[in-house]
């Protein structure tokens, strides 16, 4: 029986949405793709890149905690991130998120 993603270290329940709109539906196929194409992934479907829950997510998958990625690891760490967010081009619902925000019903209000 497949885990859903939050069994992974470091991932909560609201990964399992964000992982779900991505395509990614189990911790099975999380750690067969791999952090870096699952990031992808993720912001394609429109997550926010967010260094922290990147590297979270890569430390989870190592089975280490959230918090234990530092010095020259870190720096990597972020080197990969920016050029996953670089490559994945714009938020598709950036656009979106702007308008409603505009009228008031987007999540800066």
């Amino acid at each position: 029986m497949p885990r859903p993603v939050s069994s992974i270290r470091n991932l909560g329940p609201a990964s399992d949405e964000s992982f779900a709109r991505a395509g990614i539906t189990s911790a099975e196929e999380l750690i067969e793709m791999g952090p870096d194409e699952a990031y992808k992934r993720l912001l394609k479907a429109g997550s926010r890149p967010h260094f922290i829950g990147y590297y979270a997510m890569v430390m989870g998958l190592q089975g280490r905690p959230w918090n234990d990625c530092k010095g020259k690891e870190k720096v990597a760490l972020r080197a990969r991130f920016d050029a996953i967010k670089s490559a994945a081009g714009p938020n598709p619902m950036a656009g979106i998120e702007q308008i409603l925000n505009e009228i008031g019903t987007g999540t800066r209000r």
